[in-house]
């Protein structure tokens, strides 16, 4: 018998399997932001333009590849996963009071924490006009049911703010409201509107839940080992925003001397003064709490891979399977 030996594939490669798809996707977004009233689509403009990898649609449009094909409606879903993404940011960067994003002055530090809510409501009504289009009761259902877990992780996680109790099971399920659901929505809605049996639709959600698990454990790691020209953003934001991360709550779990005190000390001042950033770090991987969350996204990312491997033999299969790995080693 013969087997179709796998391809391995640079991230570039990647992307490039895609590249006219999610330039359909740049056009797309960049109608969507358009509006009448003009401080709505100045700052939708703003939004879409200041770019992001397009993670988020390119995983869809090579899901959509690998089941069958691209066409308009899977183009239409890549654009509104992304402007549901965007809607998010938009509103994270004024909970949490944040002056820049993908490093450039965020929305609200531009145009004010009013108009900036408002504009995240409106990204979030266009994209939901954009899946009615679609006139697929299943693709609304799944995308109502995203946009409310990630409302929830939003709430869950600022009921914790501030708090340097939260465990491990709380941290876990506030990512997967907040990230994995909407990497789950990538790869179900392909499934979707592709006619695949519930079995392969429950699987391929689960496959992206884990990629996005994967991606947010990730995430918080570069939050404490990366540097600000990387991320685009302050390093160790997290916590001077007043949120615990999974590495950090590891640390504290091992009970190490002075640990919970100076961790208290950057929630309460939300600043790195008394405590230096590299202080928490060197807590963090004394208790190895650097090595505990990459093996746990490890995992995640196996997770997904084990699932995606079932797919039927393509390019695009030996694409997706190369993002488990790609998230893994993520530098920014």
């Amino acid at each position: 018998m013969h087997v179709r030996m796998r391809t391995a594939l640079t991230q570039e490669e990647v992307y490039g399997l895609v590249v006219a798809d999610l330039e359909r996707v740049e056009t797309l977004l960049a109608s969507y932001a358009d509006s009448a009233v003009e401080p709505v689509s100045h700052i939708g403009r703003y939004v879409i333009d200041s770019g992001g990898k397009r993670v988020r649609p390119a995983l869809l449009l090579l899901t959509a590849r690998a089941l069958g094909g691209v066409d308009d409606s899977t183009v239409r879903l890549a654009a509104v996963v992304e402007l549901i993404h965007n809607a998010t940011l938009v509103h994270d960067d004024v909970i949490d009071g944040s002056d820049t994003r993908r490093g450039a002055p965020s929305v609200n530090a531009a145009w004010g924490n009013s108009m900036t809510v408002l504009a995240g409501d409106w990204l979030y009504m266009q994209s939901f006009a954009a899946a009615l289009e679609q006139r697929d009761f299943h693709v609304l259902d799944a995308l109502i049911e995203i946009t409310q877990k990630m409302v929830e992780g939003e709430l869950i996680q600022l009921t914790h703010l501030g708090r340097a109790g939260v465990g491990e099971a709380e941290l876990l399920d506030i990512a997967e409201r907040k990230t994995a659901y909407l990497f789950s929505g990538c790869t179900l809605l392909p499934a979707i509107v592709s006619g695949q049996s519930p079995h392969t639709r429950d699987a391929m959600a689960g496959a992206g839940r884990n990629l996005g698990m994967s991606f947010q454990l990730v995430d918080d790691l570069l939050d404490l080992t990366s540097t600000q020209e990387a991320m685009g953003k302050p390093v160790a934001r997290d916590l001077r925003e007043g949120k615990v991360t999974l590495p950090v709550c590891y640390a504290l779990g091992a009970e190490l001397p002075g640990a919970l005190e100076k961790v208290e000390t950057v929630l309460a001042d939300r600043d790195f003064g008394s405590v230096s950033a590299l202080e928490i770090l060197d807590i963090v991987e004394a208790a190895d709490g650097v090595g505990r969350t990459r093996r746990l996204a490890a995992d995640y990312a196996a997770r997904a891979a084990a699932v995606l491997e079932t797919l039927p033999p393509s390019i695009y299969r030996d694409a997706l399977l190369q993002i488990p790995e790609f998230i893994l080693n993520r530098r920014a």
